[in-house]
């Protein structure tokens, strides 16, 4: 299954990007047409009274004001997959999604490697319907984090991800389902997330009832300790030293080695938050090699044998 519209649309992107490598400024896109999007029937949201609009900050495309969830397959080439597929959840707050950086682009990198990936575009959380409303609100003032002096520090009230997980949930059983049609192997599907996908990742494996993830990847993430689920899969962990949520704290690293699940942990100089794959002259730009030479160090990028 080929993806040339979507390629094309975020080849485009990346010749104007560096245009805009530097501007933060929010801008209007126009919704790109998906034709790959497969619908996961999962419901709207409540009390939404905006439509999915599509905006580009810092290069990049992003999607707000989502109420129809869509799972997009990024197929290996013929005579090139490995069995291994992975569910792509990308990040921003649960307000709006990074598609290209943390979705698509991820996505495109996995197919490469032999590993059949998939974007899920899950539910939002409402924002104001115009564009330069929505600015405002993303430019507001807000308070300083003060540094965590420990693990447990407090941490604001959980964000409901009843929707978001449902999303999930319907991603994994769509993959169980067409498994044979898209070369996967059901007993190596893991999921990766960044940021606000980070925290969904770790939402569904902390609390689904259907989703038996092989392995996660958990990107710039919250760090905060958890209780680990007898039968947590192995993780994988990304964040820079210099990013926001990362504040010193090591306790979800913590939790899954003491649990005794193997964990892999890169703590990076720099890189910010929202690095995606990478961005210019940063420590964290090696982290998605990491991650390939870690599935394939564990076995995931080969069949089990029985």
């Amino acid at each position: 299954m080929k993806f040339t519209k979507i390629a094309t649309f975020v080849g485009l992107l990346c010749i104007t990007a560096s245009a805009f490598a530097q501007d933060g400024t929010i801008y209007p896109l126009e919704t790109p047409s998906e034709p790959n999007a497969i619908l996961l029937n999962t419901g709207g949201v409540d009390d939404q009274p905006a439509s999915e609009t599509w905006f580009r900050q810092w290069g990049d495309p992003m999607a707000r004001n989502i109420t129809t969830a869509t799972l997009t397959p990024f197929l290996p080439e013929p005579g090139t997959g490995n069995g291994a597929a992975v569910i792509v959840a990308p990040g921003g707050g649960f307000r709006w999604l990074s598609m290209g950086n943390e979705g698509w682009e991820v996505a495109e990198a996995l197919a490469k490697q032999g590993i059949a990936a998939f974007v899920l575009k899950y539910r939002l959380h409402p924002t104001p319907e115009s564009l330069d409303d929505f600015s405002d609100w993303m430019n507001r003032p807000r308070p300083t984090t003060p540094a965590a002096s420990s693990d447990a520090a407090p941490r604001p009230a959980p964000m409901d991800l009843t929707n978001q997980l449902e999303d999930a949930e319907a991603a994994y059983a769509m993959i169980l389902d067409r498994a044979e049609e898209w070369g996967v192997d059901t007993n190596r599907i893991g999921m990766i997330g960044f940021s606000a996908g980070a925290g969904l990742t770790m939402h569904s494996t902390l609390n689904s009832n259907t989703m038996k993830l092989a392995f996660i990847g958990p990107i710039y993430g919250g760090m905060g300790p958890v209780e680990v689920p007898k039968d947590a899969p192995p993780m994988f962990n990304v964040i820079a030293s210099d990013d926001f949520l990362f504040r010193g704290q090591f306790g979800l690293i913590d939790s899954w080695y003491k649990a005794g699940i193997p964990v892999e942990f890169h703590l990076y100089q720099n890189g910010g938050h929202g690095f995606g794959l990478g961005n210019p002259n940063r420590t964290s730009n090696r982290w998605f090699d990491a991650f390939i030479h870690w599935l394939d160090v564990n076995q995931f990028l080969i069949a089990k044998t029985e």
